[in-house]
């Protein structure tokens, strides 16, 4: 006998809540619903706060941060400081990342604690549309939010199992001497930024002529040339067809095997992609629908069998919602936070809202750095037309090497909507780009326009202030 809507709201329920996955997302959700006084509980079968704390963005950062010493020890000897012989303790190095991501799982399992969310350290899966299955029981909830993420996928070629992902990569016993990094998108690009910084040879293997595809041109352009003049070698146009260990270490041979000789490497990084992380998860037992094969283009990650969802991050079931990297949106940190919070606002706060993916902020922490919001170049000109746009931008070297050689060069550019003077989209490539695109993408997203931007004093002198002095 079917079960009615009225008959399933006199039901009672284990929680009001379950949400399965405890990253950024599932995290945010959980907390933001407790504080409405609803029970909570959430479900997590690895460390608590999810590939952005565990496996993501705060390992990588601080491997970034690592990245840039050498830099700065050659540097200073512009300014007529004597520096030393360098040497990075590797153990101590990948050591002391590990303890902080720890640190900060644990601060986070407080968090919850003190939130008053249950927290089950167990996988749990979907036995029905109300009910999930957690360390063994069956455990009711009136609204289940899935919240699990996404994870590294390696493409089907002979010897893939000696590639490592960005998931072990922070876990290396001891550093490469040369790495090969197959992946054009931002995750291989960081990590081969990353290793060149940290003294690793690295050679990067793309299938396509640019990298960075879904970036404007300008982001695509200088990043690569600074990653040349930093003696990356990129190898454009070619995949890798197979991977043997041989004695040297690994042997890496590519498609265009004519021209290409094959690559000797002792570790081998595999950045093809991220797949949402749905298998054995129980969807079929809930009815839950999947957007098969489905692509995002841009700064995103590319997807595969993503759980559909509605602009309330609703699924095909009415009570079953999603939000993060296991759906079809932008794969991003902060906006699974704002999806999760919005759909607990919205679900349980009597304060419906509609998480908005216009116009959001992004960065990729390679060497040089970019950072962007808003309408590419491209975008702009499809949109509004190759006369509809203005285009602003400057490139120059900053002053901080005027005294130590070097040629690096911050790029900075403005699209600009010719009828409106309303700056579509603004871009950076250089130093700090991402914490000064944060304050540019207020602006950008607040509709400033053009002689907004010329009427701000600029701050001098700064590579900043170039964003309201170009002309």
């Amino acid at each position: 006998m079917m079960t009615t809507n009225k008959q399933q709201k006199l039901m009672t329920y284990d929680y009001d809540l379950f949400v399965i996955g405890a990253g950024s997302g599932g995290l945010a959700a959980s907390k933001r619903a407790a504080s409405y006084g609803k029970k909570v509980a959430i479900a997590e079968n690895d460390l608590v706060g999810g590939t952005c704390v565990i496996r993501g963005c705060v390992p990588k950062k601080l491997m970034v941060y690592g990245s840039h010493f050498p830099a700065l020890f050659h540097d200073a000897a512009g300014y007529g400081w004597k520096v030393g012989e360098a040497e990075l303790d590797w153990e101590h190095f990948i050591t002391s990342i590990d303890k902080e991501v720890r640190r900060l799982s644990q601060m986070h399992i407080n968090f919850l604690e003190k939130a008053g969310v249950e927290l089950f350290p167990t996988r749990a899966t979907l036995v029905d549309s109300h009910t999930v299955e957690v360390d063994g029981r069956k455990v009711t909830a009136d609204k289940i939010l899935i919240a699990v993420g996404g994870r590294p996928v390696k493409p089907d070629m002979p010897g893939m199992e000696y590639g490592i992902t960005s998931n072990e990569i922070f876990h290396l016993k001891e550093k490469p001497k040369h790495i090969v990094i197959i992946g054009a998108g931002y995750i291989g690009t960081e990590f081969a930024c990353i290793m060149r910084g940290l003294g690793s040879e690295v050679t990067q293997i793309t299938r396509s002529e640019k990298i960075l595809k879904g970036f404007d041109e300008d982001i695509r352009d200088g990043i690569a040339e600074g990653m040349a003049n930093h003696g990356i070698k990129l190898i454009k146009k070619n995949v890798v067809k197979s991977v043997e260990k041989v004695a040297e270490g690994l042997k890496i041979t590519l498609s265009d095997d004519e021209n290409q000789e094959p690559v000797i490497a002792d570790v081998f990084l595999v950045a093809t992609g991220r797949a949402p992380n749905v298998e054995g998860l129980g969807l079929e037992n809930a009815g839950v629908d999947v957007v098969a094969d489905s692509k995002i283009e841009g700064p995103g990650y590319s997807t595969m069998n993503a759980i559909a969802v509605n602009e309330n991050s609703q699924t095909s079931q009415p009570n079953i919602y999603a939000v993060g990297d296991v759906t079809d949106r932008l794969n991003l940190t902060p906006v699974a936070i704002g999806e999760g919070r919005a759909f607990a606002d919205s679900e349980f706060g009597d304060n419906p809202r509609v998480f908005s993916h216009d116009t959001v902020a992004t960065a990729v922490f390679t060497t040089p750095e970019a950072a962007t919001v808003g309408l590419t170049e491209a975008e702009a000109k499809e949109k509004y037309g190759e006369e509809g746009i203005k285009i602003y931008r400057t490139r120059f070297r900053p002053m901080y090497h005027s005294l130590t050689g070097g040629q690096e060069k911050i790029m900075m550019k403005l699209v600009v909507d010719t009828a409106t003077d309303k700056v579509l989209g603004a871009h950076m490539v250089g130093h700090s780009a991402a914490e000064i695109i944060q304050g540019i993408a207020i602006a950008v997203k607040m509709g400033a326009t053009k002689k907004d931007f010329d009427a701000t004093v600029g701050i001098h002198p700064s590579a900043a202030e170039e964003f309201v002095t170009m002309r």
